[in-house]
């Protein structure tokens, strides 16, 4: 599953880089490799404790003549014991870790779906850095252009000299700022390629304009969507995990009956064994009940059940969480939207003060430090306008993060075989089903 992100989110945005950058980290972020080795980790462990229902069978062989160890006794012993797990400990422990191991994978899943929002939104923001540094070093060009016309007034007997030395300030400002906005860009830069797995080797080449605005957010979204959501799901899976710990360790308390079997073939180059029939046949039961171990079964008890609270009370947890990012990811959405539209209108009527405040200057009936003020709130403005527009986006991305996917709920099982996953794209995937 590295190369995956649930369902169509992603494509909302319509950027092919965007999509070819998400797979790109999904094959080689550090943080997933992580997560796959904890998956073996996982899987193994959800093996190890299922082996305890089956039967054991050991062989035991023994080379003693002449050739050997000089011991005189030779011969091949398979012995098998299969504990009757009546009261159901074995399967309590197997249960326990395949469901500890079903959380791995999700919480692998959940692990890809942040590792996707963290470089969409860290796109977003550096596309946002390279518009902000391209507006700051547009003004400053403009802010030279009126230090010279400042100069040029001084000279010729039209301006003064607050003008000019104001003029050098508010240049030597928005030189400063874009400086600044030229290492912001750069940092930008550096943590999309730690996210890529490129860093320090590469450099990502970013768009000159922001992804297209996904559709708006449909009204009534059901809060059924959270259950899809990967460390949901895990945060469950764990509270099953920790039921059938606190089961396994009571049943440990109780006592343990085993069948055994064994057959075997023993002879002796060197002395005469007690005649009787050979191969050997044997077959018992044994009987191992615990009377005084210190405390220590109880003990056990008593730690998986405050595992088993613990887990209840983070699956709790991570459920409020849950619907306080969907309601942050939501409120901070709407407000970006309604400051977009009034930005856009604070722009366009900066723009149209700047053009009326150089008409003015040009026929004298205005003065230059009015341009310059105006200027300024212009470039507040575009600024302010440029920063709600990248923060529309990125609160899309939160949105569906804490959404687990996209508006719309996973296809069933039946969905998906009436349909036969019927335009799915590359980037779809739906729940994995653990084994």
């Amino acid at each position: 599953m590295p190369g995956y992100v649930p369902d169509n989110w992603l494509m909302t945005f319509n950027d092919a880089q965007l999509e070819a950058l998400v797979l790109e980290a999904l094959a080689y972020n550090t943080d997933l490799a992580v997560a796959s080795a904890r998956i073996e980790q996982a899987a193994g462990y959800a093996r190890l404790a299922g082996s305890y229902i089956y039967p054991t069978v050991n062989l035991l062989a023994r080379g003693g003549g002449k050739g050997g160890d000089s011991s005189g006794v030779s011969g091949v012993a398979v012995f098998a014991s299969w504990e009757l797990d009546i009261w159901g400990r074995a399967r309590s422990e197997r249960e326990a870790g395949s469901q500890l191991y079903q959380a791995a994978v999700f919480d692998a899943e959940y692990a890809r779906q942040s590792i996707a929002a963290m470089v969409a939104k860290s796109w977003i923001l550096a596309v946002e850095a390279r518009l902000q540094r391209a507006l700051a070093d547009e003004i400053v060009r403009s802010s030279e252009q009126s230090l010279k016309l400042a100069d040029d007034r001084l000279r010729v007997g039209k301006g003064d000299e607050y003008d000019l030395t104001l003029a050098q300030a508010n240049t030597e400002s928005f030189r400063d700022a874009a400086r600044q906005l030229a290492l912001g860009y750069e940092q930008a830069l550096r943590a999309l390629e730690t996210l890529l797995g490129r860093y320090p080797a590469a450099v990502v080449e970013v768009a000159t304009g922001l992804p297209a605005m996904p559709p708006p957010v449909p009204a009534g979204l059901p809060s059924e969507l959270l259950e899809r959501r990967p460390d949901v799901i895990a945060a469950q899976r764990k509270v099953a995990s920790a039921f059938h710990r606190v089961a396994e360790a009571k049943a440990a308390r109780l006592p343990k009956i085993a069948l055994t079997a064994g057959v075997q073939n023993i002879s002796s180059d060197l002395f005469v064994l007690k005649e009787q029939s050979s191969p050997i046949f044997s077959l018992g039961a044994n009987l191992t009940a615990p009377i005084f171990n210190g405390w220590a079964l109880a003990a056990q008890v008593d730690i998986r059940t405050a595992e088993q609270r613990l887990a209840a009370a983070e699956y709790g947890r991570v459920g409020i969480r849950a619907f306080g990012e969907v309601e942050a990811a939501l409120s901070a959405g709407f407000a970006a939207d309604e400051r977009e539209v009034i930005l856009a209108r604070a722009v366009a009527s900066n723009a149209r003060t700047v053009e009326l405040a150089q008409v003015r200057l040009n026929v004298g009936s205005g003065d230059l430090r009015a341009v310059l003020q105006q200027s300024i709130a212009l470039y507040a403005a575009r600024t302010a306008l440029l920063r709600v527009q990248s923060e529309r986006r990125v609160q899309r991305v939160n949105l569906h993060l804490a959404l687990g996917g996209s508006f719309d709920p996973r296809p069933t099982e039946d969905e998906k075989t009436k349909t036969g996953d019927a335009g799915t794209s590359e980037l779809a995937q739906v729940k994995p089903t653990v084994q």
